[in-house]
């Protein structure tokens, strides 16, 4: 054999051993595919204008019977809650009886809001069968904050009971001290507030709002920046200024805390603050709305007017005027409690003004995302 032959056949027998070598193919390993996300929904996915503002506004009842006004703002303008106000000693069945027939005759898609002022003391609106008697702030303030928790988880229960999921509550307004405190017009005249230092009124706020979170109920701190160092009632009194309050005045740093433990909510006042935004009511004011509350303290839940109806501290804007300058502030929800008639006018208004105003638009946008953000929660605790 030649020379060539003998390489050929040492280089085959080489080829031979390195075959035997080779591990023989094992079952293929799928490929890594990263996980696709779930698409987010937008709320304000295939709602109309109308549909949006409707998100806007809380429109009183009377907690004895459906209102003609909340009935229409219900059905035929959208309006995504209702606000049970005066007195009634009927009970929880018979509430729950009203709140049913309300729900009923709603067109949004979104769980309608049913809110009332459950604070106790002189400030209840809810009594009779089933409902407790429910202590004044200012006692609410002396208890232990364990004991408040589960007293106010059992308010709670009887809110839910009756159909209720909103109650525009706790008062954490700091009123100066006890001698000013009948003086306090709003606030301390009605012993509403839990006490006269910031430690013990964010505290008991804070144990209120849990134990109310506990049944399933949301809450609104009230009257940012603070109603404890005013002189008159912006419900009976146009002008009414507070000269004291700037940014780290002891309410605002209660609101502080407040957003710290996860507040829903957080309702703001129609007095004028000289230190803050002079000449200009706080609903109406973006500095204190959008500047202090939102930018300063971080707050990201959803911001409600306190009666733009009634007060007689806005009566020198009209309806709409009043409507408009709210949301124009960054406010999400307008209240519209004691003069439900005026729900028309003000949502005509905005709906009027969001078609012509690309910017306010986008503000209508911003709210109605944050009222239905917090709707979804709402359905996800049930």
């Amino acid at each position: 054999m030649s020379r060539v032959g003998v390489r050929l056949l040492a280089i085959a027998a080489g080829l031979a051993l390195l075959a035997g070598c080779v591990p023989s193919p094992g079952p293929a390993t799928p490929p890594v595919v990263s996980p696709t996300p779930s698409p987010t929904i937008d709320p304000l996915a295939g709602l109309s204008l109308e549909q949006r503002v409707g998100q806007l506004f809380i429109v009183g009842s009377p907690a004895t019977e459906p209102g003609t006004a909340a009935l229409d703002a219900v059905q035929n303008r959208f309006v995504g809650g209702v606000f049970l106000s005066g007195r009634s000693a009927l009970g929880v069945d018979a509430t729950r009886a009203v709140v049913d027939q309300l729900t009923a005759a709603s067109s949004s898609r979104s769980p309608l809001l049913v809110a009332t002022d459950q604070e106790g003391g002189e400030v209840q609106v809810l009594r009779g069968p089933g409902f407790s008697s429910i202590p004044s702030g200012l006692e609410q303030g002396g208890e232990d904050v364990a004991a408040l928790t589960a007293e106010a988880a059992a308010w709670g229960a009887e809110l839910a009971a009756a159909g209720i999921n909103l109650d525009l509550a706790p008062v954490s307004d700091v009123v100066a001290d006890a001698t000013s405190a009948p003086g306090n017009a709003p606030i301390g005249a009605f012993h509403r507030e839990f006490g006269y230092d910031q430690q013990r009124v964010e505290q008991h706020a804070a144990a209120f709002m849990a134990g109310m979170r506990s049944s399933g109920i949301l809450t609104s701190p009230k009257h940012f920046p603070g109603l404890g160092l005013v002189a008159e009632n912006t419900d009976t009194t146009a002008g009414v200024t507070d000269s004291l309050t700037d940014e780290n005045a002891p309410s605002v740093l209660v609101a502080r805390t407040l957003i710290g433990e996860g507040a829903d909510f957080m309702m703001v006042s129609t007095a004028d603050y000289a230190l803050l935004d002079p000449g200009t009511p706080a609903a109406f004011s973006p500095a204190i709305v959008d500047g202090l509350l939102r930018q300063a303290l971080g707050f990201t839940g959803v911001v409600v007017t306190d009666d733009l109806s009634g007060a007689t501290q806005v009566t020198a804007w009209s309806p709409a005027e009043r409507a408009i300058l709210s949301i124009e502030a960054g406010d999400d929800i307008v209240l519209v409690s004691r003069y439900p008639q005026f729900a028309a006018e003000m949502i005509d208004a905005v709906v009027a003004k969001a078609r012509t105003d690309a910017a306010f638009a986008a503000k209508v946008d911003a709210a109605a995302r944050r009222v239905l953000d917090l709707k979804a929660r709402l359905i996800d605790s049930r």
